[in-house]
């Protein structure tokens, strides 16, 4: 099966992320089965991958799409409610063709999946990228590329939210982008605790190299956006990354893939002011190799303040790196690379947020590398500050899943779960894994 082109970060189609992958994966017969059930979901049968591990480590896939109806190409980050239930997005596939957003649940055992919203393509938005966010009430909230409205080939994208009463699912468009405001919306939103929802563009806007918005609901039930930055291309970046902003103390985080002083991409800091606009600064600016370069990943916050974060490219090898950020005094920010990815089995070429266990270690994954299809890695401290590489999966294609293009998120109880683009059962269609370190 090969997979077509889908637009992807900073100009980048889906495929170029991962320049060097070749994505014809063969078609292997799994013996996975899905069992379809009254209500139009599917249910995956007994049989599970479980992959390589170290330490004790599990890696097994808990569903695999099947494509058309069910979804496929599944770049997509997980979110996960407080009952466990897990939601994403598939960029292909669904009724029209369009994407899909789904619903995974835990029942007795196993897992059931629900196509929650299967798009168009038109007015209503199509190719959903990396995945939905949960609000307090649980509606979710994304982003798809295409379709909408504005003078873009195919539409400049839509914001939409999904809305349940009982067990209907409503999907509506929040805003659907012009060009002039931003296009090709493919970044996970953020929301923040009084409900705003947060949001990078790759192209568009005043100078074509993307927009930071944010949408803000009125008491009539309409949305207004707002452009929060225009990116110039300059010191402050351009083509925000695919990665969800952090909403923190009253300040945004997050990164953009390109520009920057070294034109390496950057980390920055958005802050509002008191006559209402926002202020935009560059907290670090990537050097390219041998630190880090093109940061596509989401920011991760540790309980000391610090971030940490993934390049797809630079480190010792050009092959990327994993990052911390410290704060020195009140706004200066110190960069140190933790680990740069190596040459041979090794993973290379991050597109990951990082998560945390209880002890302290770091979590991501690797669009390729390990043997072949990507990695589960693991970060472990060490003294002085030093920090120890190892992969305790790596993904090998059906009925393995294949190219993690996003990272993990946590159960509270240990477990991690996570998407590949490919792999899973025998049409190679993408899956859902859970991983326990």
């Amino acid at each position: 099966m090969t997979t077509e082109n889908r637009m992807g970060r900073g100009g980048k189609t889906a495929t170029g992320m991962a320049e060097k992958l070749a994505l014809t994966i063969a078609v292997v017969r799994s013996g996975m089965e899905m069992v379809h059930l009254a209500t139009g979901a599917f249910v995956l049968s007994a049989f599970l991958f479980f992959g390589t591990a170290s330490k004790g480590a599990t890696t097994e896939i808990i569903y695999s799409f099947a494509g058309e109806d069910d979804g496929e190409y599944t770049d997509t980050d997980v979110a996960i409610d407080a009952a466990g239930n897990l939601y994403g997005t598939s960029v292909l596939g669904g009724e029209f063709g369009g994407g899909t957003v789904w619903q995974l649940s835990p029942v007795g055992g196993g897992w059931v999946h629900t196509v929650l919203y299967s798009f168009t393509g038109g007015a209503d938005g199509g190719e959903p990228y990396k995945g939905v966010t949960l609000d307090s009430a649980g509606n979710l909230y994304g982003t798809a590329v295409t379709g909408g409205s504005g003078s873009c080939e195919g539409g400049c994208g839509v914001a939409y939210r999904l809305t349940k009463a009982g067990d209907t699912w409503t999907q509506s468009v929040i805003h659907a982008f012009t060009g002039e405001d931003g296009s090709g919306p493919g970044a996970r939103v953020a929301v923040d605790d009084r409900g705003n929802v947060y949001g990078m563009t790759p192209t568009g806007g005043a100078n074509g190299l993307g927009v930071i918005y944010a949408l803000h609901s009125n008491s009539n039930g309409d949305w207004t956006l707002r452009v929060i930055h225009t990116f110039t291309g300059g010191s402050d970046g351009s083509s925000g990354s695919a990665g969800k902003l952090v909403p923190r103390g009253g300040h945004v985080y997050g990164g953009a893939t390109t520009g920057g002083a070294n034109g390496s991409g950057v980390v920055f800091e958005l802050t509002p002011t008191q006559i209402g606009e926002w202020g935009f600064r560059t907290i670090y600016s990537f050097q390219g190799a041998p630190d880090g370069s093109f940061p596509y990943g989401a920011l991760l916050f540790d309980a000391a303040g610090n971030l940490y974060g993934t390049t797809y490219y630079g480190g010792t090898s050009g092959l990327g790196a994993v990052y911390k950020l410290t704060l020195i005094g009140t706004r200066e920010w110190s960069e140190t690379v933790l680990y740069s990815f190596q040459t041979g089995n090794d993973g290379n070429s991050s597109i990951s947020n990082l998560v945390s266990d209880a002890a302290g270690n770091l979590y991501g994954t690797t669009s390729e590398g390990g043997l072949g299809s990507g990695t589960i890695f693991e970060l472990t401290p060490g003294q002085g500050g030093t920090w120890t590489e190892s992969l305790p999966h790596s993904f090998q294609g059906p009925p393995d899943g294949a190219f993690p293009y996003a990272g993990m998120v946590g159960d509270g109880a240990g477990n991690f779960y996570g998407a590949t683009v490919h792999g899973g059962d025998a049409d190679g269609d993408g899956a859902i894994y859970k991983f326990t370190p």
